[in-house]
């Protein structure tokens, strides 16, 4: 198996050169509710798109042993639920009841209402007397509140066959979250021994089904097994989620009409984004085009907010975007007639960056935006960065076309727009390339640092899924030292980058600040292993720049 770096128990290097991180150990909390019974709720209990006065609740239901997910088998059943403001249940403040049944997977998923905001709050599920786990949930502020803090989690690329879940884990140990943001690839779409761990594609613990998967009951059967993993079960229901997809929720590289790994012989692609996209309804706390229903649109890029202090546009680029653009196509990034969100969706995400909701303007942006020019690498290293990132084309081409680098019209507008209005304080969080970047926003990023910047964008790391030393078999800090530098030389609003570990991020929010703290994993391949703290990067208020942190967020 491929090994995760080991870390030091003082400090580690972090960047290149002699950039060093002290390492502080994660907080830990009690559980809320430890891994599901073998009963009827043995996926678990879940919470997401906390609004103040309402809060979505989810969980699937075993009533027979036949009624295993995908399979279209069992009766259907009522389950009741409750919510109220002790663990106990003896001050229940919302209850109902909902059927279920084989057309929906068994799933259950109801928007509670009539909640108090920022309070916190217990929810279960009840089968024929037969209780669930115990979830915790937390609704928004009111709009006009002013929080002094809001404290995300931010996580992104989670790939069963490539190690465990132990960021979860650590994320799960906490008490000090408000929601957990997933930014996409919450699963992945691979045949067992496709895409898991290292440059011998290692199967650390394989799929269910073992061939990718293309129909509804496919995707129904791999929701399933992530949702039986312990640390996932933990996290989801010690918080709230708010969650979007990138592409391995339907197939890698997905854009509106295709994707990459969707070949002849399997199906028609509408087909089969309907029926993921019906999957993920089903089995995630989310609610699509407005509501916690089933089958009233696919919609998923959304708004929240968290009082005065936070708004949050989640995105989805991956429904409306026009087709990548091929190494022999580079001349068509700037075409303004190619898009990668959509004229609608990018008119929103205009309109909540213009208005003066919220202190910090928050974007849930699966794909980077920061613009990246990757110089010459030796070929030892060349193919591995762009297996894993995308950002290097195996021809050596310049451009990401995957991600705004391929859609350079959009992002101009974007920049444009939060220069010529002098909107300050906007956050990028980004998930999709497996590593983790700092990087400031420039208008102009030739004449970085002396021109200006609109933005920041953190890149927040994978959760298992491949690094650069585990693709190249090289020790940790090694080989990839050398193309960090390059990135950082080349591209000089890139302000942190680290190609080797896998972990979670943290954002933390003040009216003064914003600062993610990235912890890094010693083991994917080990569901015990440790995390600690890398680095930490600021934003002071009104500046649009970063800073380095000297210790985590407290």
């Amino acid at each position: 198996m491929i090994e995760r770096r080991t870390l030091l128990t003082g400090s580690a290097a972090v960047a290149a050169g002699a950039v060093v991180a002290t390492h502080t150990a994660v907080p830990a909390r009690a559980a809320v509710a430890e891994q599901a019974p073998s009963g009827p709720f043995r996926h678990g209990v879940a919470s997401g798109d906390p609004l103040p006065t309402a809060v979505v609740l989810w969980t699937r239901v075993t009533p027979t042993d036949d009624a295993v997910p995908g399979s279209g088998a069992g009766p259907r059943v009522t389950v009741s639920w409750e919510v109220a403001t002790d663990e106990t249940f003896s001050a229940v403040v919302a209850r109902g009841s909902v059927r279920t049944g084989p057309e929906r997977d068994h799933t259950v998923k109801v928007d509670a209402a009539k909640l108090q905001a920022s309070t916190t709050y217990f929810y279960r599920f009840l089968l024929a007397g037969t209780p669930s786990p115990v979830g915790r949930t937390r609704t928004a502020p009111a709009a006009t509140a002013t929080p002094e803090r809001l404290r995300l989690a931010v996580v992104s690329c989670s790939n069963w066959e490539a190690g465990f879940f132990a960021a979860y884990r650590h994320l799960a140990d906490r008490d000090d979250l408000d929601a957990v943001l997933h930014l996409g690839d919450y699963l992945y779409e691979y045949g067992t021994g496709e895409y898991a761990a290292g440059r011998g594609n290692v199967v650390v613990r394989p799929h269910d089904p073992p061939h990718e998967i293309v129909s509804l009951a496919d995707y129904r059967r791999r929701h399933a097994q992530y949702k039986t993993d312990p640390d996932l079960q933990r996290l989801h229901a010690a918080v709230p989620w708010v969650v979007t997809w990138d592409d391995h929720e339907t197939a890698n590289d997905a854009w509106s009409g295709g994707a990459e790994n969707h070949q002849e012989g399997e199906g028609d692609w509408a087909g089969r984004a309907a029926a993921a996209r019906r999957a993920y309804d089903e089995w995630m706390p989310v609610r699509l085009s407005g509501t916690a229903a089933l089958g009233d649109g696919v919609r998923i890029f959304r708004h929240l907010q968290f009082g005065r202090l936070a708004d949050l546009t989640m995105l989805d680029l991956r429904s409306y975007r026009d087709r990548q653009a091929a190494a022999t196509e580079l001349d068509t990034v700037d075409d303004p007639g190619r898009t990668i969100t959509g004229r609608a969706q990018l008119d929103e995400l205009s309109a909540r960056l213009a208005a003066d909701d919220a202190l910090w303007k928050l974007v849930g942006n699966p794909v980077m935006v920061s613009p990246v020019l990757v110089p010459p690498l030796d070929g030892y290293v060349a193919g591995p960065v762009a297996d894993m990132t995308g950002i290097l084309p195996r021809d050596g081409a310049p451009y990401n076309t995957d991600q705004w680098d391929g859609y350079t019209d959009d992002r101009r507008e974007l920049v444009t727009l939060l220069a010529d209005r002098g909107i300050a304080n906007t956050v990028f969080l980004t998930g999709d390339i497996h590593s983790a970047w700092a990087c400031d926003l420039p208008v102009d990023a030739g004449t970085y640092p002396l021109g200006r910047t609109v933005g920041v964008e953190l890149v927040a790391t994978s959760v298992t899924s491949n690094n650069l030393d585990d693709l190249t078999g090289s020790a940790p800090r090694t080989t990839s030292l050398a193309v960090e530098n390059a990135i950082t030389t080349t591209n000089r609003h890139v302000r942190y980058l680290d190609f080797d570990s896998h972990g979670f991020s943290v954002l933390t929010l003040t009216a003064a600040e914003a600062q993610m703290d990235w912890y890094v994993l010693a083991n994917r391949t080990d569901p015990a292993t440790g995390a600690t703290w890398s680095t930490g990067w600021r934003v002071p208020v009104g500046t649009n720049r970063l800073a380095r942190a000297t210790e985590a967020a407290r």
